[in-house]
């Protein structure tokens, strides 16, 4: 009664309170926004994009973040697709780009590699039957803070929309793109050394 409609319209009040920011395409999202959300985070990093490639260029000194975040007890996981599953192998057909999916997965894995064995560091490809659903939404959650991606069409993950979530309630948008990558997660399979 004391708010003109004008305002109620433009305030948020529900589950939409969640959404922080929205970009037409993931590489539009600043570089320092993914350095701020990552320093800031000190109980869970978890990256279950299909590929995760692109941390390593989009982040400063992101190899030494990780260690430095993973020794002070922050939780660190990827997730990321097999490259030598037929997930991916589809997703190289429908892209037909020349960086193609397998090669930019191992990518991820040589560059976590060249980290060494980082204890609170770990991997997991997403099992066989749900990298339909990886490859499709990316996930990435810092704490209470999220990015979700979800991938259109033939696009590289670069040119599909991203949405910067904050956790407000129970049961919000947050919640439900976290239990999709911890299901995803708890369906993976670990990396081989």
């Amino acid at each position: 009664m004391i708010w003109p409609q004008s305002v109620k319209d433009r305030v948020k009040s529900g589950y939409d309170r969640e959404l922080v920011h929205s970009y037409p395409y993931r590489s539009a999202c600043p570089s320092d926004v993914w350095g701020e959300l990552i320093r800031g985070a000190g109980r869970e990093l978890f990256f279950a994009g299909y590929t995760n490639y692109f941390l390593w260029s989009q982040v400063p000194a992101f190899s030494e973040t990780l260690r430095r975040k993973a020794g002070a007890g922050c939780r660190v996981r990827f997730l990321i697709g097999d490259p030598e599953g037929d997930v991916t192998r589809g997703r190289e057909r429908a892209e037909k780009v020349t960086l193609t999916v397998s090669t930019r997965i191992r990518t991820t894995l040589e560059q976590l590699s060249r980290m060494g064995p980082v204890d609170g560091l770990e991997i997991r490809f997403s099992a066989a039957e749900d990298a339909m659903y990886h490859v499709g939404l990316s996930v990435f959650r810092f704490d209470d803070d999220a990015f979700v991606t979800p991938h259109l069409a033939r696009l590289v993950g670069h040119d599909a929309p991203l949405l910067h979530l904050r956790r407000q309630a129970d049961g919000g948008m947050f919640d439900r793109f976290a239990e999709h990558a911890e299901e995803l997660w708890d369906q993976g399979r670990r990396v081989p050394a």
